[in-house]
């Protein structure tokens, strides 16, 4: 921060006094009157009594000044002396001053000149640290000056803040036409040129061709090639981070830059994305949606009581069977393999999920119409009928979008998650229109380390998904409620938080302080459960919680490092604290609430060496090979929203 100037007297040689000097000619005026009526006294009546004051309050009547009695040189010197406004803190009596034992002064001479000089100088000290501290807790590039009580404190930035603040200013003013740049998302020289330009304080537009794919062919027809990032000013291209680099260190950028963007921008620079349009893409036709409509417009949907129960939007297998009969004009066997089919790819269901179809008393629903419909997000108004992508691409366009949501409207280190900026974006829209095609893909045909990516990432893309659209968990019944009622349409079958998880990350584990496991025998999800656990997966999940890991995305292809980053990381700061003189390990409660996946306390302890730095590992190893009892203790978790 800047250095501190106030329109007072600030003098070290008196302890760091603050003096105000705006009421100077009154406060010299009252010095000399109260010097002539003491040298119109007896000499004895003078001189200063050992009785102390009573309350120091009753020092001075007058906000702005303090009346000394002139008994000695150095308190002749003191002037006046400002209260401590009532934002600051209040200065408290020195030792041996109390109002219980101390006689009530009758006048000014009753006070010790030097005790009372003492009083001030520590007095005015704090004061000044008061000060300081008061703007050490204010923003630097806001805070210009702070007013109090007969004093005015200005923030005087230093000569070099204050000459690049005035070249940035006059910089933006030259600039009158539009800088882009097209960048790919988890691109390491995209971020690069995005923070240089963030860093700048330049306005930029930014061309995610992740996030609008056709702008990718006009990348091309400009500059013969896709690679990113690619700079423009204004119509012209500059080039990517080589070029922007080598302009920078040559210190021509400024120069450069105003050449180039000093004037307004012509209609052959690259368009800023739109919001509200989405770019045209080629339909995946299933071959079965003709025979799917004609089903919808002619069976007949009705609510069935079934096992003591209302079963609501339901059909029979028979009734299926007729009209496929009558309209399709096949036969009886061809319409029961066509039911099949129908029920392999998530267009009907068995209302109890018992068989995939058969002719008969038996009865199914439409897709749209399962009663979890209402709790999926991203299900909109109907079933997505084209044919089903490969859930791998599905899934990775919609983690490229995810990236760079964050990129944009998240802090660098991915902390603190801007959720209303999010909820406004083009990106976010974009991303809620793609999550319809998980609505019917096929999950169970991914690898073990696809499904594993792949779940990762729809949990956390889903977290972020529920702090914009669901009421923010206040305690833990809300974040219950949240984690096992916010929904996606996967494969046929609905995902909450707690779904993906317990039943698909942890091998359908029981979630925490239940006796249940999380899909029963019947459940078809089951399937898609992992085999084996992977510990890591706990430090790959963010909560949207200040105390969760932080928010990331990962590949098929290297999954295994980077969740050995993430728990790095994460224990880096803060998530294991080793107090070797008390011989304790604080934990993050992680640990506690999933120990099953982990196993007994030294067990643990064993485990996370690997991922700590050499001075916790150092200390962790020590505490675990001398043989002594270690103390395992659990840190308070903050659920607080991370925005």
């Amino acid at each position: 921060m800047g250095s501190l100037v106030g329109e007072g007297k600030f003098s070290e040689a008196d302890g760091g006094e603050i003096v105000s000097t705006e009421k100077k000619e009154t406060q010299t005026q009252t010095n000399h009157d109260s010097l002539n009526e003491n040298q119109s006294k007896p000499e004895s009546d003078n001189l200063p009594h050992k009785q102390q004051p009573q309350d120091l309050s009753e020092i001075g009547n007058n906000k702005d000044e303090i009346r000394i009695p002139p008994v000695a040189a150095d308190v002749r010197n003191i002037e006046t002396m400002i209260r401590p406004h009532s934002q600051l803190p209040k200065p408290e009596a020195p030792r041996g001053l109390s109002p219980m034992n101390s006689p009530s002064p009758s006048s000014p001479e009753n006070f010790s000149g030097p005790a009372i000089g003492k009083f001030f100088r520590e007095r005015s000290n704090s004061l000044s640290s008061a000060i300081a501290k008061r703007f050490s807790s204010l923003s630097e590039d806001r805070v210009t000056e702070f007013n109090l009580s007969g004093l005015k404190v200005i923030v005087q930035q230093k000569k070099e803040d204050q000459q690049v603040g005035i070249d940035q200013e006059n910089l933006n003013s030259k600039i009158r036409g539009r800088i882009s740049f097209f960048s790919r998302s988890n691109c390491r020289d995209c971020t690069a040129v995005r923070s240089f330009l963030r860093e700048r304080g330049l306005r930029f537009v930014e061309i995610n061709v992740d996030v609008y794919p056709t702008r990718e062919r006009e990348l091309i027809e400009r500059m013969g090639s896709s690679s990113v990032p690619q700079i423009f000013f204004n119509e012209k291209l500059f080039g990517g981070l080589v070029a922007l680099n080598s302009l920078r260190n040559s210190g021509e950028f400024d120069r450069r830059l105003v050449e180039m963007v000093g004037r307004k921008c012509s209609d052959a620079a690259p368009a800023p994305p739109v919001y509200g349009f989405d770019d045209p893409e080629v339909e995946w036709t299933d071959e079965m949606v003709s025979i799917i409509r004609v089903l919808r417009q002619r069976l007949p949907i009705q609510d069935r009581l079934m096992r003591l129960k209302i079963v609501k939007n339901c059909f029979s297998g028979f009734e299926m069977v007729d009209v496929m009969i009558q309209h399709l004009h096949c036969s009886r066997n061809e319409a029961v393999e066509i039911g099949k089919q129908l029920a392999r790819k998530h267009f009907i269901h068995h209302i109890f999920g018992e068989n995939d179809f058969e002719d008969g008393n038996h009865f199914y629903r439409f897709l749209e119409h399962e009663p979890f419909i209402p709790k999926c997000f991203n299900f909109r108004a109907a079933t997505n009928d084209n044919k089903p992508k490969p859930a791998a691409m599905v899934g990775q366009r919609l983690t490229k979008i995810m990236s760079a949501i964050l990129e944009s409207y998240a802090s660098e280190d991915r902390r603190h998650i801007d959720y209303f900026a999010i909820s406004n974006s083009e990106e976010f829209r974009r991303y809620v229109n793609l999550a319809q095609d998980l609505h019917r893909v096929d999950v169970v045909e991914l690898s073990s380390n696809e499904k594993l990516a792949f779940f990762l990432n729809l949990y956390n893309a889903m977290v972020i998904h529920a702090m914009i659209r669901v009421r923010r968990p206040n305690g833990g019944i809300d974040r219950r409620s949240l984690y096992a009622e916010f929904q996606y349409l996967v494969g046929g079958y609905p995902y909450s938080l707690t779904a993906i998880k317990n039943g698909i990350l942890r091998g359908n584990r029981r979630p925490p302080y239940t006796l249940v496991k999380q899909f029963g025998t019947a459940d078809k999800r089951s399937e898609v459960a992992l085999l084996k656990v992977n510990p890591l997966i706990h430090f790959g999940l963010c909560d949207g919680a200040r105390s969760s890991p932080t928010v990331r995305f990962f590949t098929s292809h290297g999954i295994e490092a980077e969740l050995r980053t993430a728990a790095r990381e994460f224990f880096q700061r803060g998530g294991i604290e080793v107090d070797l003189d008390k011989r304790t390990v604080s934990l993050t409660r992680i640990f506690q609430w999933f120990n099953v996946d982990f196993g007994q306390d030294k067990e643990i302890l064993k485990w996370v060496i690997n991922y700590l730095d050499s001075t916790k590992a150092g200390l962790l190893t020590h505490l675990l090979s001398d043989g002594g009892p270690i103390n395992l203790v659990y840190q308070n978790y903050d659920w607080s929203v991370n925005s």
